[in-house]
């Protein structure tokens, strides 16, 4: 008889239980900001018992989520609980889940990231321990990190996280010589690209590309039966606007009073024409300076204001270059989708135009986190480091 056959399966170890709740914390991308995503799976006798995560802003949290899967309240006493962020101890819009786990008497909490959100920061930790439950942190914590990235950079620093997309071919040119750019690659990417402004809380386009290419800025997808669907997120439409307002008859004015759309607009602009730009539906929001590259900080910082976690830059070369500076670079991310054909020209444009850096290390560097392939275009997909 083989002495194995009755051997107790191995234990999972702490890492795979919260890799599980990393998985379900990324399902409320979209739907929770500015909150973070959070997971929770709760563990009793190395079996999975109950699971959850925050689905969207103001539902119930993950600890919650997970507590009510449960067959019963009493199942939870003794388990383990794997949380992707350290619980809230504060009451907000929903009660504070430090206290429905030490009410569900769990045995132990396994936390991946402490929480720097003021109103927690330690304090959930803190409460869990006062009530006896044992308290483990930093499990996958770099990953947990990756996941809410955006919500801790508005934290930390009151700005959102910006996402620069841009589309060129295998010669790095977003425009021939004669300025034509649709379409550099497919519609499998433009698909893509929809996604991701279904998920943003806002577009942002300077006025080159308004002129330009008259863009809509919407999130529109289509099912597998190739039917329309409403976006979890509609994405306020924002233009830097330097010297030169949209017109009247731009796509993005004659459907502002059904999408939010916001011009962000320096001293310079004609304040008449601003004005019948808001009578069509636009919001207004004055900038205290004329310098490009001041404009797009202060617009960072009223976004972090309004508690905007994500924004996604689709302007052209000019906007892209007001966010690299000597200084500093204000893009976290960048999507760039390389279509495959050239352009070549000494004047096509190239995806970042401005001053430009004139010494190599002054260059901001970016870690490669994904390269994938659709059709006949490759899309990457950086953070910066």
């Amino acid at each position: 008889m083989d002495s194995k056959a009755n051997q107790e399966p191995a234990a999972c170890s702490d890492e795979h239980w919260m890799q599980i709740a990393l998985s379900l914390a990324a399902r409320g991308q979209g739907a929770v900001e500015p909150n973070p995503m959070v997971g929770c799976v709760l563990v009793k006798d190395q079996q999975l018992i109950g699971q959850g995560y925050h689905h969207a802003f103001g539902l119930d949290h993950a600890e919650v989520d997970a507590l009510k899967s449960l067959a019963s309240a009493a199942e939870a006493e003794g388990a383990t609980a794997y949380v992707t962020l350290e619980p809230c101890c504060h009451h907000g819009k929903t009660p504070p889940c430090s206290e429905a786990l030490i009410a569900a008497k769990v045995r132990r909490v396994v936390i991946a990231l402490a929480d720097p959100f003021p109103k927690v920061s330690g304090g959930g930790i803190e409460q869990l321990k006062q009530a006896g439950i044992d308290v483990t942190l930093g499990v996958l914590q770099q990953q947990a990190e990756a996941l809410n990235a955006p919500y801790l950079k508005l934290v930390r620093t009151g700005m959102p996280w910006v996402i620069a997309k841009w589309a060129m071919t295998a010669d790095g040119k977003i425009a021939t010589v004669m300025g034509e750019s649709q379409w550099i690659t497919g519609q499998q990417s433009r698909h893509q690209v929809h996604l991701l402004r279904s998920r943003v809380d806002a577009i942002v386009v300077g006025m080159g590309t308004v002129a330009a290419d008259d863009p809509l800025l919407t999130a529109r997808i289509n099912n597998q039966e190739s039917q329309s669907v409403q976006p979890a997120r509609v994405a306020q439409r924002i233009v830097l606007c330097h010297k030169r307002l949209p017109s009247s008859d731009a796509k993005l004015m004659q459907t502002a009073t059904k999408i939010p759309t916001w011009l962000y607009c320096s001293p310079l602009v004609d304040s008449e024409q601003l004005r019948v730009l808001q009578e069509m539906g636009a919001q207004a929001v004055s900038l205290s300076t004329s310098d490009q590259s001041l404009m797009v900080r202060e617009l960072l910082t009223k976004l972090g204001d309004a508690k905007l976690s994500n924004i996604m830059i689709e302007g052209g070369g000019e906007l892209l270059g007001s966010f690299i500076h000597t200084q500093h670079c204000l893009i976290d991310e960048c999507h760039v989708y390389v279509g495959a054909t050239l352009f070549g020209g000494k004047q096509a444009s190239g995806p970042i135009a401005g001053l430009g850096l004139p010494h190599l290390d002054q260059a901001p560097r970016f870690d490669l986190q994904s390269v994938d392939s659709f059709g006949q275009d490759v899309r990457m997909i950086l953070r910066r480091i």
